[in-house]
């Protein structure tokens, strides 16, 4: 025991927390060294398999289970979203201690004789609803008194709304001053949510924002290895546990201290989360901390709620472009309201943009079809001598004054914002279960009858029978394949990408084909 006890006291040195003290004159708590291996051992305690009640709550959005014990919110499910495989059913974000899945939000206070997460909470009513004509709903626990210290948890639903606000009323009914600390977790394992594709890099795990280190992933890999990087005090920021296209956080109120912590628990479950100082609390008095609880889909609107919490709407690295881009999108999408004909609309948009760049890229391929013969007479004269072939393509060239790289540049150019559209389709959630029409019901998803893919194909093949043969066998073998290898990989795209890829193709082969037939009419008429 007192060897576990220094060796909490070396994973957790001290912290003061000070809380700002402009809203009282109280003093302020602080959690010494001493209980620091006490704090450790109430958040690192196993749940105890108390029998317990299970209140049914049910809002405009949501349905929700709470559990006496420890006040825990162990099921969440989302009426307006379906789940990941079953359209018909309800998307389910909490689910503790299913059959397959484990993920709860608990909250408790720190201290002896006080309520945490394994302790029994009475409440008056088994159900609860939220009125038609009602802003909020508010379940509140009350946990049995000890020495005079009596607890009530509040959890209040908003209409129409993903913030659950979880508060504590703490009343020192003892001769002496009270000091304590609320703590506020997520429990969750590593399990992938339910629908994710291996062939697709989205993310699941906890994440830190503070002002000063920015958006900060923390793997639960990396929790393993006990090599989290990330800020484990700040007076700002928040803490969640991250999945594709939804998000759980914590958000305390700005400038109040906090001390953030991951943990690896037993049974492979994980804690996100995050301690509060509460104000001590004098004798007689009253003392309220209150936490909101963002659960709900991941969207750049978040940031409305606290701020870099949007960024949990992950556009990776090219995010710069994504985001104006997926803004476009969405004003497109408010006035055709099909998310299908506003990729189609929003790829004649980017078309048109890059029309100065594709232009250049045509006009140099067409004459490099068009001296095609000339260069394959060369090959033939100096087929034995590769520095002689070399230095008379690039005479050639010089005389018809082509680029050979006229025609890979605007391509490469290009590159990025289809990487970017890439990821707006993917981490947006309103691409999720996005119908275009017939057989594509969701946008986000690959094609089920690869029907998309296919014509992707066939595209590419009809561009590449466009572009000049290129000089190098290989390099002409490779060109042949490529059609066939991005049907394949396309297979797995997002069908919203592949649509954005098949009407790309085809004003590319429209306006490749017009610039082509223009520079041979040219070269007609130039030896007429």
């Amino acid at each position: 025991m007192m060897i576990w006890d220094g060796w909490q006291r070396y994973q957790q040195p001290p912290l003061v927390q000070q809380v700002n003290t402009a809203k009282s004159d109280l003093p302020v708590a602080t959690i010494k060294a001493a209980d620091v291996a006490a704090q450790a051992s109430i958040l690192q305690a196993p749940e105890k398999q108390l029998a317990g009640k299970v209140i049914k709550v049910k809002t405009d959005i949501l349905e929700a289970e709470i559990s006496s014990v420890g006040g825990d919110i162990q099921r969440l499910d989302f009426l307006n979203h379906p789940d990941g495989e079953d359209k018909n059913k309800h998307f389910v974000l909490f689910a503790k201690g299913a059959n397959t899945h484990s993920y709860a939000a608990q909250s408790g206070l720190l201290g002896e004789g006080l309520p945490n997460h394994n302790s029994i909470f009475s409440v008056e009513q088994d159900s609860y609803e939220l009125a038609a004509n009602a802003d909020q709903l508010q379940i509140r626990l009350t946990a049995e008194e000890s020495n005079g210290i009596k607890v009530v948890k509040l959890i209040t639903f908003h209409k129409n709304s993903y913030v659950i606000d979880i508060t504590y009323e703490i009343e020192n009914g003892t001769a002496a001053a009270l000091n304590t600390s609320a703590y506020y977790q997520f429990i969750r394992d590593s399990v992938a949510p339910v629908g994710d594709s291996m062939m697709l890099p989205t993310y699941t795990g906890a994440a830190v924002y503070t002002e000063q280190e920015k958006f900060q992933k923390v793997a639960f890999s990396d929790i393993d290895k006990a090599k989290v990087d990330y800020p484990k005090e700040s007076d700002n920021g928040w803490i969640g546990m991250l999945q594709h296209y939804f998000v759980a956080a914590w958000i305390p109120e700005q400038k109040s201290n906090r001390e953030f912590f991951t943990r690896k628990l037993d049974n492979g479950l994980y804690s996100a989360g995050v301690v509060l100082a509460v104000p001590a609390i004098a004798a007689g008095q009253k003392s309220v901390i209150t936490v909101p609880l963002y659960a709900g889909p991941a969207q750049s609107s978040l940031n409305d709620i606290s701020p870099g919490l949007g960024l949990t709407v992950d556009y990776g690295w090219l995010t710069i472009i994504a985001t104006p881009m997926f803004w476009v999108l969405t004003f497109i999408y408010g006035m055709v309201q099909n998310w299908g004909v506003a990729i189609i609309v929003l790829t004649v948009l980017i078309k048109i943009l890059f029309f100065p760049l594709s232009a250049a890229s045509y006009r140099s391929m067409g004459k490099m079809r068009l001296v095609a013969p000339k260069l394959e007479k060369i090959k033939q004269q100096h087929a034995n001598d590769r520095e002689q072939l070399n230095r008379a393509m690039m005479d050639l060239y010089k005389t018809e004054k082509i680029n050979p790289l006229g025609g890979c540049l605007p391509v490469l150019i290009q590159i990025p914002v289809f990487i970017a559209l890439y990821w707006s389709i993917l981490a947006s959630v309103e691409m999720r279960y996005a119908p275009f029409f017939g057989w594509i019901t969701d946008l986000s998803t690959a094609d089920p009858y690869y029907i998309l893919p296919v014509i992707m194909g066939a595209s590419m093949y009809i561009q590449a029978k466009l572009n000049p043969v290129p000089p190098d066998p290989m390099q002409a073998k490779l060109m042949q394949i490529m059609p066939i290898a991005f049907s394949v990989i396309f297979f797995f795209f997002p069908a919203g990408l592949v649509l954005y890829s098949i009407v790309n193709n085809a004003l590319s082969i429209a306006q490749q084909w017009y610039i082509t037939r223009g520079l041979e009419a040219e070269a007609v008429a130039a030896k007429r």
